[in-house]
């Protein structure tokens, strides 16, 4: 092909120097001598289709709101169909703002303030404010690290998640593939919480954003794929802009596959589709059309970076305990053997000029975790780990 579809073969993340000139929230949070590993956003340049759309809607100046946007289902549906084997109704994929607020929108029309909530911590730190904003009761199921230390070693507490759906749950909020663990739920596992779901009534909200970024040696398994009783118990909300990076064009998607959630869906107001971006609900619609082979480069980046931390970690820092992920670009170590005090993100940022997540933003009981993004350089994640090391 041409040399513009090249680039989009062997996608690679630009030097510290340039990207220092980025305006977007991880390189403008920390002064200058701060490596920057927070924000679940990517370092690679943009996948070309979705720079090539952009730059020609801004030379035409086509940038007015968003309305019918039939591309958005259809691009989704392909994607889906190719990589999952779903079969996704077109029809049925709704245009809003970013995925929390889709969650917030789909939580308004099917529960009232006051009823309960499950979810299973450590987990991404929005849902509390979701759940917050919605003012819902939540329930935490805390997933237990009891599992296979050389696999992915969380596990679901089943009697918990039962207990609770017992006890009169309205939703449970599903974080598939999981962020911050970096684990992809089993068929097994979504088809027990559908029975679960099924018998007690519970509405599943599947946050499935991260699923695009899945590695190959894994297989992610959609809600919505799982048949009638799944399609009837569930609602998926997912985006574009985790997998291809283009979280600030403001752009998710609302699926559903059952009419009876398709109506209740209906009653959202008409301001969720608009509040969507008119680049992002184009942007989504090629990336998901268009962007298989820039997406599968970038795997191929994250993949060599996730067991790159593994082994620098064996070498440098062999206390620190880290599973690698079977999903997407975080890292989720737990650093309590080196002593970093109450919160080590705050340790590891004064002394070691390294910023992370604290891992007591996903869960209380893991203050000693910190989250590492490694969707950049691999001289960058060398670079961080080093930095820790000099911290301790």
């Amino acid at each position: 092909g041409s040399l513009k579809g090249m680039s989009d073969h062997s996608v690679s993340a630009p030097h510290l120097s340039e990207l220092q000139t980025h305006r977007r929230e991880k390189w403008r949070a920390f002064p200058s001598d701060v490596l920057p590993l927070p924000v679940a956003e990517m370092d690679f340049p943009v996948a070309q289709p979705i720079r090539d759309l952009l730059s020609e809607m801004i030379a035409k100046s086509d940038l007015g709101y968003l309305g019918s946007i039939p591309e958005l289902g259809q691009g989704f549906a392909h994607f889906a169909g190719n990589r999952w084997n779903w079969e996704v109704d077109p029809l049925q994929v709704r245009a809003a703002t970013d995925v929390g607020v889709a969650v917030v929108e789909v939580l308004r029309v099917f529960t009232n303030p006051g009823d309960s909530i499950l979810l299973s911590s450590p987990v991404y730190q929005n849902f509390y404010n979701w759940i917050n904003e919605t003012k819902l009761n939540l329930v935490d199921v805390p997933f237990e690290r009891t599992g296979n230390e050389s696999a992915n070693p969380w596990e679901i507490n089943w009697d918990g998640i039962e207990k609770a759906y017992a006890s009169g749950l309205k939703v449970h909020i599903l974080c598939s593939p999981h962020n911050p663990l970096g684990r992809v739920y089993s068929k097994e596992e979504l088809l027990r919480i559908v029975a679960l779901a099924k018998r007690y009534d519970v509405l599943v909200i599947s946050d499935e954003i991260h699923a695009p970024l899945t590695f190959k040696d894994k297989v992610f398994v959609p809600m919505l794929s799982l048949g009638s009783d799944a399609e009837a118990v569930s609602v998926t909300v997912t985006a574009a802009s985790k997998g291809w990076n283009i979280a600030g064009l403001k752009c998710a998607i609302i699926v559903s596959q059952n009419e009876a959630i398709n109506a209740r869906l209906a009653t959202m107001p008409i301001a969720v589709h608009y509040r969507a971006s008119l680049l992002g609900g184009f942007a989504t619609a090629v990336a998901f059309a268009e962007g298989g082979v820039w997406l599968d480069s970038v795997l191929e980046n994250l993949d060599h970076n996730r067991h790159m931390i593994k082994e620098l970690l064996s070498s440098q820092l062999p206390s620190v305990r880290y599973h690698i992920p079977d999903n997407s670009y975080l890292a989720w170590l737990d650093l309590e053997a080196l002593n970093l005090g109450e919160d080590p993100s705050v340790t590891l940022l004064e002394k070691g000029r390294v910023a992370f997540n604290a891992g007591h933003t996903y869960g209380k009981q893991c203050s000693q975790y910190v989250r590492l993004n490694f969707a950049t350089s691999p001289t960058i994640v060398t670079e961080a780990v080093h930095r820790i090391a000099r911290a301790i």
